[in-house]
């Protein structure tokens, strides 16, 4: 099949999921929605104490921006370790020699990497395949770097052995879809099956928008826009249930804009429906 009559199907395909989870979402009720998402970010919260603690070597958290991913993750980590000294969050662009350099300064037990919204290390063939080999489920796992260059540690200025074992753990924050893109044929299904194989996936994807309302108010029910007085998340969340259907963004990123509004201006609300809705 050529590669544009793919990508048609490819999103035809995807369209049906998403009409098909949204008539699903519309037989819930509210409270029913409501149990369905805490039991999976409750999933979250387990799967991330696993391997905080060493149980478990790797955990694949997917779904779309926003929906308080890192915010659970995040939350963890600080009460794990206060200091911040046995974790890191990557985020943004990762080239290989920096993930090799990465696993070296992290590879003791106890310490953990989190790659938050840095989806390009799936996009490398060589990341992925040493990706592979830090989250396999054997007893030793050896990062082998062989190229003739030789790579050094920033913070200690010594030079990164050839080979050396990892001991830590690994979380996956990505807003990519790994059965999507493994059903679907993408260029790197087998290596996202191999990953999917080594480590906890869990899908946290947002059905339709009635799912990403009420996880609004889960979050910040929960803690979130804490240095906004009662009254005034209240009317933050009441401006999301009043417009979430014309909203550009349905997520936690625009809570947390609306309250940076609302403790800007008194024209808050105003300034909301021009920057933040579609035209009706």
């Amino acid at each position: 099949m050529p590669r544009i009559a793919r990508k048609n199907t490819a999103r035809a395909d995807l369209a049906l999921l998403k009409v098909t989870y949204a008539e699903a979402s519309k037989r819930e009720t509210d409270a029913q929605i409501e149990a369905r998402l805490a039991d999976r970010f409750d999933i979250l919260d387990i799967l991330t104490e696993g391997t905080i603690v060493g149980n478990s070597r790797a955990l694949i958290v997917s779904g779309a921006p926003g929906v308080g991913k890192s915010f659970g993750v995040e939350k963890m980590l600080r009460q794990y370790d206060p200091s911040g000294e046995t974790y890191t969050i990557v985020k943004g662009y990762t080239r290989p020699t920096g993930l090799v350099k990465l696993l070296y300064q992290y590879r003791h037990a106890g310490n953990i990497i989190v790659f938050d919204d840095a989806d390009s290390v799936f996009q490398d063939d060589i990341g992925l395949n040493i990706l592979k080999c830090v989250a396999d489920t054997t007893d030793r796992r050896t990062v082998s770097w062989l190229s003739e260059g030789k790579l050094v540690d920033e913070t200690t200025a010594e030079i990164i052995p050839r080979s050396f074992d990892f001991e830590g753990g690994i979380i996956f924050l990505s807003n990519l879809n790994f059965e999507y893109m493994i059903d679907k044929g993408s260029r790197i299904a087998p290596h996202l099956e191999a990953m999917m194989s080594r480590s906890f996936y869990l899908d946290l994807s947002m059905r339709s928008k009635r799912d990403s309302l009420i996880r609004i108010r889960q979050v910040i029910k929960a803690g979130m826009l804490a240095d906004l007085p009662p009254a005034s998340r209240d009317d933050v969340v009441g401006f999301i249930e009043a417009n979430f259907e014309r909203m550009r963004e349905l997520s936690l990123r625009s809570a947390v804009k609306l309250a940076a509004l609302r403790k800007t201006s008194s024209r808050w609300e105003a300034i909301s429906r021009v920057t933040m809705l579609r035209a009706s």
